[in-house]
């Protein structure tokens, strides 16, 4: 098993979201490298079910500047538990509030050069309500047989990696 030893680490950005970190590393044949990593503070995501649909939202990303279906979800507040930020942000993003969720796991959705971990829920046992989307958040709220829902995934209408491994660890 390789395994690559930190030498140094420097931040190189800190923002409200992300820190931008460059690690110097010591790696398997002795020599060095650096590494580029983007530090996170995680999130969580929920498939969420009502009448035999599946709800979820689509946004606009501008970091690829595409409106994507997507499972509600939202990064992690300091301290937060995961079940908590997952039921916070269907009931901000939909209105719909969860009770009996479970686990489905956890995801590291770019491991390559990032430390984002996302914790992933399912719950079918929904009780309407009123959205309260952040304010600089414009969603629409779409929902979908199970059946659609895992033929847009095979047809790459569905691409976002959460939401694809959520959809597939729940059906």
């Amino acid at each position: 098993m390789f395994e690559e030893k930190t030498i140094e680490s420097k931040s190189i950005y800190e923002g409200k979201v992300v820190t931008l970190k460059v690690d110097k590393v010591q790696v398997h044949n002795g020599g060095q490298s650096s590494r580029e990593i983007v530090v996170h503070p995680g999130g969580c995501a929920i498939v969420a079910v009502k009448d035999d649909k599946v709800i979820l939202v689509r946004q606009f990303r501008k970091a690829i500047e595409q409106n994507i279906l997507e499972l509600p979800a939202g990064k992690l507040d300091p301290g937060e538990d995961p079940l908590e930020c997952a039921v916070r942000e269907l009931q901000e993003e939909t209105g719909y509030i969860a009770r009996n969720v479970k686990s489905l796991g956890s995801i590291y959705p770019t491991p390559g050069y990032s430390n984002e971990i996302i914790h992933l829920f399912y719950s079918d046992d929904l009780e309407p309500g009123e959205a309260h989307p952040d304010e600089h958040e414009s969603i629409d709220i779409e929902k979908y047989s199970i059946d659609e829902v895992l033929d847009k995934v095979r047809k790459g209408e569905i691409r976002d990696g959460k939401t694809v491994a959520g959809i597939l660890m729940s059906f």
